[in-house]
């Protein structure tokens, strides 16, 4: 391990990004385009491909070239590896870096609310926020920013971790520019859960109250752009059905659950990335039938030992 080489791809991209194009800067602007040459570099393109030998070309952030035969230009800054290894930054599919929380809602008053708080042409339920997009509620964290690079981390896709239908989510980057630099995708996926988070109305208030929710919005949503728009405008409609064709990223908390979204995503045809809690191998066989791609926790449960189908979980998991 002495000779992994901790800048990272991505945190190599990071460093050398150039600065905003569209804001006014005080004082002397680098106007610096050079390309930055890492040579003599082990570099890990993917889990499939490591090239010996190898160069990697930058300039203002990309990657302009890979491989061992790469012609270097004239004003290139050379950095010489000596075999120390280059890989891919972890990218954080489910993160909330970056979001600024909004004012908590209150209830209205001391009995049960049935109604939206929000003035508007909003979905009925306050947990319905299809809407929300995470790019207008970004902003730099410099400090969180610095931890996550320790861990690995170039880029996160970030979204606000709370309601049912939570809007858009964007792919930024960890670095310490301006927020129009560092988002790379102002709206990359679509983020669901089962739980309710900080709305004050009463409905739904059981799992099967936030699943019939869900499917009835969706519902509602092939409805509306079969025409009902003729009808009414539904803000959350809208934007539902413009994001269709974004992957969703659905929080689950339990392995059973992962198997409740999963038939939601049949349903309405969804292309769904399922964000699990670790307790997925007591089910192994069943969720590796959906095929759904998951997110998984680095740490693991307890030691505990299972009996379930004729199946032992893993007794030896720290």
């Amino acid at each position: 391990m002495r000779n992994l080489f901790l800048g990272v791809l991505c945190l190599i991209i990071l460093s050398f990004a150039n600065a905003q194009q569209t804001f006014h800067i005080n004082g002397v602007q680098n106007t610096n385009h050079n390309y930055y040459a890492f040579i003599n570099a082990v570099l890990h393109v993917n889990s499939l491909t490591t090239i010996e030998n190898a160069t990697l070309l930058i300039k203002n952030g990309k990657v302009e070239a890979i491989g061992q035969q790469v012609t270097l230009p004239a004003n290139s800054v050379v950095v010489n590896l000596n075999g120390k290894h280059i890989y891919p930054s972890f990218i954080d599919l489910y993160s909330n870096y970056g979001i600024t929380d909004d004012k908590k809602e209150t209830p209205s008053s001391f009995g049960p609310q049935y109604e939206n708080n929000r003035k508007g042409a909003y979905n009925w339920n306050q947990a319905i926020t299809p809407e929300q997009n995470a790019f207008e509620k970004f902003s730099i964290q410099p400090e969180k920013a610095k931890e996550l690079q320790k861990q690995g981390f170039g880029a996160v896709l970030t979204h606000k971790h709370d309601g049912i239908m939570r809007g858009s989510a964007a792919l930024v980057m960890l670095g310490s520019e301006k927020e129009n630099i560092e988002i790379i995708n102002n709206k990359a996926a679509q983020a669901i859960s089962f739980s309710k988070g900080s709305s004050t109305q009463a409905y739904p208030s059981s799992l099967m109250g936030t699943i019939a929710l869900i499917r009835q919005t969706y519902y509602d949503a092939e409805w509306y752009a079969k025409g009902g728009y003729h009808t009414e405008f539904n803000i959350a409609l809208e934007a539902l059905n413009h994001n269709a064709n974004l992957p969703v990223v659905f929080d689950v908390r339990d392995k059973l659950s992962i198997l409740r979204a999963d038939k939601i995503a049949k349903e309405f045809n969804l292309n769904i990335i399922l964000k699990g809690n670790g307790d997925e191998y007591q089910r192994v066989s069943e969720i590796k039938i959906t095929g759904r791609p998951l997110i998984l926790p680095l740490n693991f449960p307890k030691e505990q030992c299972l009996e379930q189908n004729g199946e032992h979980g893993p007794s030896n998991a720290q």
